[in-house]
């Protein structure tokens, strides 16, 4: 059959993904292994190739069996941090300079007294981190009524987003917010803290995904910026979310002349070219 088949703009690694990679890499190799608290980013396929090198990932501060410890890029919070330094742990820092930013701006808006409100998943490790840097001044939440219902209704709102939060959706929520939680005498501080490698990705997506007839969104299925790639592509056109080539069905291809392809923030450009070569092959066939 004849398929055209096209890649978006701007895949593999982010700038924060390839940083923590490096870092990562550079210290196994002088050190012979290193430990990181939790995953480092989300990729299964990214891991496991960082554990063959000798990275090894820890549950907790706790379970730590070294003298270093290296932060993910998505992150932690103050009282993580201080847990790591009363065991006195050597720490490698592979934060995203992006959510540091962010984790900065919410500890500020708490300090100047605004009732902190991070839009974004509130299980996600990045919003866990930013919340924390609020202290006891915040939510992490995806709904504005949720706001609206809490008793007293903070007269002061400081609101930001998930690094990795669709800019459409972010200000979508800040409206929400206006409506149902602005009140007499009521103060509004809104700072937009989503990547911009993250906004030209879902961009360059979505403008792909406008001119075929079928996607294909590479990337871990626990990825909060693969899944909301996915999200906004399928709202254009037929979208597949695939982790690697090995998933891609030969019925999923039927009727199809343009397939585009995307991968999130932390799948490398290795994993996207084995989708464009398996499916080349598959349309050769």
């Amino acid at each position: 059959m004849s398929v055209k088949i096209e890649k978006a703009a701007g895949t593999g690694f982010c700038f924060g993904v390839k940083r923590a990679i490096t870092i990562l890499e550079r210290t196994a190799e002088e050190q012979g292994s290193v430990e990181t608290l939790g995953a480092v980013v989300h990729n299964k396929q990214v891991l496991q190739r960082l554990k063959e090198l000798g990275v090894s990932v820890a549950d907790s501060v706790a379970k730590v069996k070294g003298s270093t410890l290296a932060i993910g890029a998505h992150g932690v919070g103050p009282e993580v941090e201080a847990e790591i330094n009363s065991r006195k742990l050597k720490i490698i820092d592979t934060t995203c300079r992006s959510v540091h930013r962010a984790q900065a701006i919410a500890e500020r808006l708490s300090k100047a007294g605004f009732f902190v409100v991070v839009y974004g998943d509130a299980n996600h490790p990045e919003v866990k981190g930013i919340l924390a840097w609020a202290g006891d001044k915040g939510i992490a939440t995806q709904d504005a009524e949720v706001i609206a219902r809490l008793t007293p209704l903070p007269k002061k709102i400081g609101v930001l987003s998930q690094t990795t939060g669709i800019p459409s959706s972010f200000i979508e929520f800040v409206k929400g917010l206006l409506d149902t939680s602005f009140a007499k005498d009521s103060e509004l501080h809104v700072v937009d803290t989503i990547c911009h490698d993250i906004r030209q990705r879902q961009s360059s997506a979505q403008k792909l995904a406008e001119k075929v007839d079928l996607m294909f969104v590479v990337g871990d299925h626990t990825s909060a910026n693969t899944n909301r790639l996915a999200e906004l592509c399928s709202k254009l056109t037929k979208t597949y979310l695939i982790e690697t080539a090995d998933e891609i069905k030969r019925q999923w291809l039927k009727g199809h002349k343009h397939v585009g392809i995307t991968g999130g923030a932390s799948t490398a450009e290795e994993t996207i070219n084995e989708v464009v070569s398996r499916l080349e092959q598959m349309t050769r066939d």
